[in-house]
């Protein structure tokens, strides 16, 4: 009975060919009015994703955005989207979600705390289209939208194996953390170190018991996702999930310049009365001041 239980239980271990099956490709593109940070981002992350296909900048005209995508989407054969719109110049909002005939779900994330490789002069270094390893942390096992999402990552920064641009090497990380109701996106090179004399090895091979020592490096670049709002179809549909603790960057700004404007009006406030103290503020007429003129 052991001995069967054993071998219902052994799996056999899964040898890959290498061969591209899974052919999917994301498109990545952004609307016309982006800025040049935000235009750097998007080239950093078609650097980092060998099966992207990569199109202008978007002028949706009268029929929409979600429209013009998803057609855009169908005639380049794309299964998923990386779509980035800034409003105002200023305030950064990413979409991300399958498209073509499985089409959504969708999420829409308000994109903050942008810094991209150059800015950040990191020194992380990776092959160029080598696959990554897609780490998320316990609350993507956790929270349902956090799953969904989970698995839009895969899909889209996830690079298929056997894909022609890419390199049959594993040289990074891309990790996933939810701290603070916002995703956190970093990109790491996975460092090997050799031991350059017999004692290195002796005390690596001591601590972690190997003689290699394995370290990461942060690449970039780096930002943060606020969830905002799940869709179930391509950028749009029913309403899956909706951030309550998200304000807006409207709303923001607007709280800002209203205490701006309140502190404006207690000082005018208050240099009235201080205007109108000092006249009210007579000093009474001195009988004596006359007497020894």
């Amino acid at each position: 009975n052991m001995a069967s239980s054993d071998e219902e239980n052994h799996v056999e271990e899964f040898v890959s060919d290498g061969r591209y099956r899974n052919k999917q490709r994301c498109l990545v593109l952004c609307l016309r009015g982006a800025t040049a940070r935000y235009r750097h981002l998007l080239e950093d992350i078609r650097t980092l994703m060998p099966h992207h296909k990569k199109e202008s900048k978007l002028d949706p005209g009268k029929a929409g955005v979600a429209r013009a995508v998803n057609d855009i989407a169908q005639i380049r054969s794309c299964s998923s989207v990386l779509f980035l719109e800034c409003r105002k110049r200023q305030d950064a909002y990413m979409w991300i979600g399958r498209v073509g005939e499985n089409a959504g779900p969708s999420a829409r994330f308000h994109l903050t705390n942008v810094h991209t490789m150059d800015e950040l002069r990191l020194t992380g270094n990776c092959m160029k289209g080598s696959r990554p390893v897609l780490t998320f942390d316990e609350s993507f096992e956790r929270l349902n939208h956090l799953k969904l999402l989970k698995e839009l990552f895969v899909d889209v920064f996830g690079t298929p194996r056997g894909h022609p641009a890419s390199k049959p090497f594993v040289d990074r990380v891309m990790a996933f953390c939810y701290v603070d109701n916002k995703i956190w996106v970093r990109n790491y090179q996975v460092l090997e170190k050799q031991p350059e004399n017999a004692m290195e090895a002796h005390l690596a091979k001591k601590e972690s018991g190997q003689e290699e020592s394995t370290s990461m490096v942060e690449i970039g670049p780096r930002f943060v996702l606020d969830p905002i709002r799940i869709f179930r179809g391509s950028f749009g549909g029913q309403t899956l999930f909706q951030n309550p603790n998200f304000v807006s960057p409207n709303e923001t700004r607007a709280m800002e310049y209203k205490r701006k404007n309140n502190s404006y009006i207690h000082r005018k406030d208050s240099q009235k009365r201080r205007k109108t103290r000092e006249e009210e503020l007579v000093v009474p007429e001195d009988p004596l001041a006359t007497v020894f003129r």
